[in-house]
């Protein structure tokens, strides 16, 4: 009997509308070189659904290269935003229906878990990945997925900005802190985010912990010891996300910006209204096209002690196969395709990263020129997506807690023990 996929956040699943299953009419059966009569309809092109979190605009040129060498597939892509992927997504397959193609992140083992995903172990285009961007998508030594660009978030700042006030990048936290000081005394706004969001925060603050706790090769085996429930993060990242928190103490960070959502967030930085803002590649076509004479920079979140800093990412999303796709050979004709040079580097256009495809190199551009020190280090880590088995549900707990921890109704300890305490309920779950 096919085992449930149990929720993968802890809100409730919203009562969503059932998009249609898996469909599209079948490809012809002719073989090749034979010719159909000429008063035989012509074949519809078979419809392949994608359900993804990152928008349509991030994948826009390796869409159009699907659709010049796809004739015959008509892809849909259907975006649904992170907040609420999950619980779309798991309504859809529990009713045995769901997308074709499922772009997928730390919920990857969950999903293989419950018998969702195809298994891609043994496909070619698999092999053609590094293991570093096949291992979040491993379960059991299994690949249910193929790595997308890796992802990567920091700070963004206006360098013009900067020097108005003299600011310097900031090398540790104190001096993070020190640079809101030296702008506000300038009546520049520092930082805004959208916090109205549960991430920045929970990725802000996973970057001091990278910083102190992830680089020191003591912690090696946390995350597996994490996974068993043998470790905590209110034991271990404690001290950490409290020194962390200075930035809600000094008010670098305010209650006002739980108002403000991720689009007012970019456009107060990308417009001059505030010197920094924490976020990834995917946001710099939006801010360019905002404004296009605005001097973008991105650098490293920074630790408690001085050094390169740290990055949160790694692998990012991916693309898995519902193990119940009525297209089979469609979908991994356009796996196929995906894991060419030609598609790689249209992926990366819209979206910056680095390739896990063997032989890809990519020239980030002078933005991340101020991240080259962290970069070189390999100081990049996210380890819901790496680790974790319970990831994002492990992490939205999380993150909405210190969204309640910058309101003042929480503190830091208490938003740990949250994430501590849907680890062991989704361990249980899984049994």
């Amino acid at each position: 009997m096919k085992k449930k996929l149990p929720a993968l956040t802890l809100a409730a699943v919203m009562a969503a509308t059932m998009l249609a299953g898996c469909g599209g009419t079948p490809a012809s059966g002719s073989t090749a070189g034979s010719s159909a009569p000429a008063s035989a309809p012509a074949a519809q092109p078979v419809e392949i659904r994608l359900m993804a979190y990152n928008a349509e605009t991030s994948r826009a040129t390796y869409l159009a290269l699907l659709k010049e060498k796809f004739p015959n597939i008509k892809i849909t892509y259907e975006f649904v935003a992170l907040d609420n992927f999950n619980n779309v997504l798991n309504s859809q397959l529990q009713a045995g229906q769901g997308p074709d193609i499922i772009e997928v992140g730390g919920e990857t083992r969950l999903l293989a878990n419950a018998g969702y995903l195809m298994d891609l172990t043994g496909e070619a285009f698999t092999g053609k990945y590094a293991q570093a961007g096949l291992s979040p998508y491993t379960v059991d030594g299994k690949v249910y997925a193929n790595p997308l660009q890796s992802w990567y978030e920091g700070i963004f700042y206006n360098k013009a900005l900067f020097r108005e006030a003299g600011a310097s990048i900031p090398k540790t936290l104190d001096e993070f802190i020190q640079v809101h000081k030296d702008l506000a005394a300038k009546g520049i706004k520092p930082q805004t985010m959208g916090a109205q969001s549960w991430e920045p925060m929970m990725k802000q603050s996973i970057g001091v912990v990278n910083n102190e706790f992830y680089s020191d090769p003591a912690n090696k085996g946390f995350d597996e010891k994490f996974n068993k429930g043998k470790a905590k993060l209110a034991d271990a990242w404690a001290p950490y996300v409290k020194e962390w928190s200075k930035v809600i103490a000094e008010g670098c960070l305010t209650p006002d910006m739980l108002g403000l959502s991720y689009d007012q967030a970019l456009d107060e930085f990308a417009t001059g209204k505030a010197a920094m803002w924490e976020s990834g590649p995917w946001a710099v076509n939006t801010i360019l096209e905002k404004n296009p004479e605005i001097e973008l920079g991105m650098f490293p979140i920074p630790g408690i002690q001085e050094g390169p800093g740290w990055l949160v990412g790694g692998p990012g999303s991916a693309l898995a196969v519902n193990a119940k796709t009525a297209h089979p050979e469609e979908v991994k004709q356009i796996l196929e395709f995906t894991a060419t040079p030609e598609a790689q580097q249209a992926l990366i256009k819209d979206n910056a990263g680095s390739s896990f495809l063997t032989g890809v190199e990519v020239d980030l551009g002078e933005i991340y020129d101020d991240c080259a020190e962290a970069f070189k280090a390999g100081n990049v880590y996210a380890p819901w997506t790496a680790a974790w088995i319970s990831g994002n549900p492990i992490v939205e707990g999380y993150g909405k807690s210190l969204q309640e921890v910058l309101a003042g109704t929480k503190t830091v300890e208490q938003a740990l023990a949250d994430a501590d305490a849907i680890n062991d309920t989704m361990r249980e779950s899984l049994g």
